[in-house]
């Protein structure tokens, strides 16, 4: 036992929180959620981090620790006509999915045949609106975004993952500095969670729900297999898709995301400098759910904090926590020279955020680089 180890897994669990909390409020409010309906989705989620994290580093003796999916938030965030109880049915479409893809493995090929141009340039254009936003948000105020801008471009020459989290609480401070932040409650909520009765709508499963499983296989799971791949693990997807899968179905009743296998974070916690020998590092999993225990109990707090301040704020965070998504997303598309124009046009048609039948873009953008591949394809044979 280290005090790397214990280290390693605090880092972890802050910055996957931290960096992203902001877009799960954003979404959850997307959606029409109430105060306590957002607090219950960011206490269901650390709940399920926790619990699955603990579970699968002990059971497989692995440093698999899980996350929610923050391209997946931001799909959600940038979603039209959802309402907390059809957001909550395509959350258990998502789960279902994922618990079939852990059982049959057909399915589970289907979704690797799917190429990972097209996938990374629908997740491209969803992230590519929340980055754009940053700017308007900076035209709109400058004196707020501007100074964060600049922090973070100086910050991540240091630290990509500390950025985030730099950009955070100085705009926290700085807010509240300006006097800019909206009234906070008299008295610290405490932490509960509310069921919320799912409503199966076919707009939101077709519209929301399929590309959210997509984002959460494509962006999440599977470059979360490769990072412990990378470090010299045989990490077992059925189970570890099960897990995931099964936690997501629960915690959804509590208008919770997905939970998913981390991919950049894992990163954190995998490799020798959280443990020199790699069958000790699973140690750091329990750590990590132990964090994520202590954010559940502040989760209520949080909420209301991030919840008060400017609405260009918000969209800073949001946007400079996906840059680095972004960029990955883009190389992805971008790197298949045969697929590349397939590729753009789904990302265009996704970042469009044309509707239409009820049905958002980023299905749209799908359907539409698929049905191009497959034209080109046919136009070679």
């Amino acid at each position: 036992m280290r005090a790397s180890v214990v280290t390693s897994a605090v880092v972890a669990a802050l910055v996957g929180f931290g960096g992203t909390l902001a877009l799960i409020v954003a979404a959850a409010q997307a959606v029409g959620s109430s105060p306590a309906q957002t607090s219950s989705a960011v206490i269901g989620l650390c709940l399920s981090m926790a619990a699955t994290s603990a579970f699968l580093g002990w059971r497989f003796r692995m440093p698999i620790i899980t996350a929610w999916s923050t391209p997946g938030a931001a799909l959600v965030a940038g979603s039209h006509g959802l309402t907390p109880s059809t957001a909550v049915g395509a959350y258990l479409l998502v789960a279902l999915l994922i618990l079939a893809t852990a059982a049959v493995k057909p399915l589970g090929a289907l979704v690797q045949r799917l190429p990972v141009a097209i996938a990374a340039a629908m997740l491209a254009g969803v992230l590519f609106r929340f980055c754009a936003a940053v700017f308007t948000s900076a035209q709109a105020d400058p004196l707020l975004v501007l100074p964060l801008v600049v922090l973070f471009l100086v910050a991540r020459r240091i630290s990509p993952f500390g950025a985030v989290l730099a950009i955070l609480a100085l705009g926290i401070a700085f807010a509240f500095f300006l006097g800019r932040v909206g009234p906070l409650p008299d008295a610290i909520p405490a932490p509960a969670l509310t069921f919320i009765w799912p409503q199966f709508d076919m707009e939101a499963l077709i519209g929301v729900g399929v590309p959210l499983y997509i984002v959460t296989m494509a962006s999440q799971n599977l470059p979360g297999l490769a990072v412990l791949q990378a470090a010299g693990y045989r990490p077992p997807t059925p189970p570890i898709l099960a897990v995931t899968g099964l936690s997501s179905l629960v915690t959804a009743f509590f208008g919770s995301l997905t939970s998913n296998l981390a991919a950049i974070t894992a990163s954190i916690c995998t490799g020798p400098d959280t443990h020199p020998d790699p069958a000790k590092r699973w140690l750091a999993s329990p750590f990590y759910a132990l964090s994520y225990l202590v954010l559940a109990a502040g989760g209520a707090s949080l909420v209301a904090l991030i919840a008060a301040l400017p609405p260009g704020l918000i969209a800073a965070f949001a946007g400079l926590a996906l840059l680095g998504p972004l960029v990955n997303a883009l190389g992805t598309a971008m790197a298949d020279a045969p697929r590349r124009f397939p590729a753009v046009l789904t990302l265009a048609v996704t970042a469009s955020g044309v509707s239409m039948l009820g049905i958002g873009s980023a299905f749209w953008g799908l359907a539409a680089g698929l049905a191009a591949l497959g034209i080109d394809r046919a136009g070679h044979r």
